[in-house]
């Protein structure tokens, strides 16, 4: 089996001539990461001693023999759990010990991100805290808080949230990084019940709270998804929050087996779009823009220009009512076309509980579809082409074996590298601290997705109560692990053992005249006669962020003969003959 290698040290920068463009490449060396070798982690069990959140205290013990933690050899598992083993003892909580309203039930995003700009991508979670009005039982004296994880490039995680400075408290729903000031260093937004929080990234480990300056705190707005973009194409990012609606915690009529009442009991609370003014501060443009929200409940939000006119769209998510699709106006106004597109209801015409979306070529024909997940069936919303779409959930078997799972989190992704983008899906209950498991959808052919949880690993037998969940490559070998926050419980770690069987490449780009994430940039590769599309996405899913870097897998093929960027900026840049299996930056030119 051939392995590009785990955990590689990313070799010296150099450049390299391409199509008379100048790309700069990190090729991970290659060794061996056998699959056969069994070896057994005893997992410790949860105890009354472990606080939720974070457990600090090993900022000063920067390798893992002091922090007394390892990397577990592979087992003949696909996905491995390893979470706890290399570090991650990050434990969401909801605040206090019943599971007793909506705030509480919403929580739980993650991101990766790579904070410190070493190459590795590091991991943010989201947590809950313990707030007066609604928390049962007493202010506990350790408060829960959010988590930033760094990455130590040996397979391990440390606990730097003390040193950063971003874990709060506050009772944060999501997180979404993006470079906002164009400095090189990701920044984070939190959406919170209350106010939300701006973390400007200072470029030595720590963060500031520049949210008072920047105006993007709101008020007391219920906020979950958040997702940057530049929708005005001026090179700075722009940043769309969606709101839930008004909570009562005195609100007390529902149907007792329901646990508390649903989200119709309250208002709708309006969406906001921030423009980024490029000194610090952003500008509330949502009258402005004709952002009209009447009655929308924001869960997951997120944005790709999805009928490629070179502006960016954004898509809202909404609990029980119909969801939006705002087509960005050349950057003049927005036009709620979720109707008109097909995607504003479910296959059935209905409003479903929806709660995340994710963009991406499932059937490879340089269309950019949907799919959304909800309670139910959810929507596989496959793109016709000239703005319509059409929902394959049922005809592409997603809905059969959906239906039986609360939907929560659901991104795409190429776990094996065979070429097409397959889907993980995070299950859990709605009302009640009840597990599901979590699905691992595999497309067959680009027109069905098979169940395949069961054959590729222990962990999908368990069953967790889900919220978000992110992608990517931590270790640099060139398959996309996934890690997953579950409701007031400890997170989980999958490790990828067996996705660089096959061919990939990642690609990590880097805006001059475009915004410097390269939010909106998409990317055509073609390698053995088949292409494959991308678009450079910042939240995917449900209050969650993948890896920032764009990953393609391969299959057997054994060169790229054409990589295609097109930059927000409107520039197309062009590479021949790409040796696969290795991280490529590639900076506008």
């Amino acid at each position: 089996m051939k392995n590009p290698g785990f955990l590689p040290e990313i070799s010296d920068e150099f450049t390299k001539k391409t199509s008379g463009k100048v790309i700069f490449i990190f090729k991970p060396p290659v060794s061996d990461r056998s699959s056969g070798k069994k070896f057994f982690v005893l997992l410790l069990l949860l105890s009354l001693l472990i606080l939720p959140g974070c457990n600090s205290g090993n900022k000063n013990s920067p390798s893992s023999k002091n922090r007394n933690i390892s990397v577990p050899a592979p087992n003949e598992d696909y996905f491995q759990e390893i979470g706890e083993a290399i570090g991650l003892r990050f434990i969401h909580s909801i605040g206090d010990k019943n599971l007793n309203n909506i705030v509480e039930s919403s929580a739980g995003g993650v991101a990766f991100l790579d904070y410190n700009q070493d190459g590795y991508i590091d991991i943010y979670f989201t947590s809950g805290t313990w707030i007066e009005e609604f928390s049962e039982g007493q202010k506990p004296d350790k408060m829960p808080g959010n988590c930033l994880y760094r990455n130590m490039k040996d397979g391990t995680f440390e606990d730097v949230t003390e040193k950063a400075g971003v874990g709060g408290p506050w009772y944060t729903m999501g997180v979404t990084a993006g470079d906002f000031n164009n400095d090189g260093f990701p920044d984070l937004f939190v959406s919170n019940y209350g106010p939300n929080v701006l973390l400007k990234n200072n470029g030595n480990g720590t963060f500031t709270d520049v949210t008072k300056k920047a105006g993007v705190s709101g008020g007391k707005e219920f906020s979950v998804g958040a997702v940057w973009l530049d929708y005005d194409l001026d090179g700075l990012l722009d940043l769309y929050v969606g709101n839930y609606l008004t909570f009562d915690p005195e609100y007390k009529y529902f149907y007792a087996p329901d646990g508390f009442p649903g989200p119709m009991a309250y208002d709708a609370q309006k969406d906001v779009l921030y423009h980024n003014n490029g000194d610090g501060t952003f500008e509330d443009v949502t009258d402005k823009m004709g952002i009209k929200d009447i009655d929308g409940r924001a869960m997951g939000v997120g944005a790709a220009d999805y009928d490629e006119d070179g502006y960016v769209d954004i898509y809202v998510a909404n609990d029980h009512t119909l969801n939006y699709l705002f087509h960005n106006d050349a950057g003049k106004g927005f036009t709620d076309r979720g109707t008109m597109t097909g995607t504003a209801f479910s296959q059935a015409g209905e409003a479903t509980v929806s709660m995340s979306v994710d963009f991406a070529d499932y059937n490879n024909d340089g269309l950019l579809d949907m799919f959304v997940s909800d309670d139910t069936y959810c929507s596989l919303y496959r793109n016709e082409g000239n703005g319509i779409y059409t929902d394959k959930a049922y005809a592409s078997g997603l809905s059969t074996v959906c239906a039986q799972f609360v939907g929560w989190s659901s991104t795409f992704f190429d776990y094996d590298n065979d070429g097409d983008v397959d889907i993980f899906k995070t299950n859990g209950e709605l009302k009640h601290l009840y597990g599901h498991e979590d699905q691992l959808l595999e497309n067959i052919g680009g027109e069905k997705f098979k169940e395949v949880s069961l054959e590729r690993g222990e962990y999908f037998k368990k069953e967790y109560v889900g919220r978000g969940t992110c992608v990517g490559d931590y270790d640099n070998d060139g398959d996309l692990d996934v890690v997953i926050t579950n409701l007031n419980d400890q997170c989980r770690f999958l490790r990828n053992n067996k996705g660089n069987a096959n061919n990939w490449i990642m690609l990590s780009l880097e805006g001059t005249i475009s915004n410097r994430d390269a939010i909106g940039a998409r990317i055509r590769i073609k390698a053995d006669g088949k292409e494959q599309i991308a678009q450079k996405k910042s939240t995917t899913g449900y209050l969650s962020q993948n890896d920032p870097r764009i990953h393609f897998g391969l299959g057997r093929s054994e060169k790229i003969e054409m990589i295609e960027i097109k930059w927000p900026s409107g520039k197309v840049q062009i590479l021949e003959n790409i040796p696969v299996n290795q991280i490529l930056k590639i900076k506008e030119q």
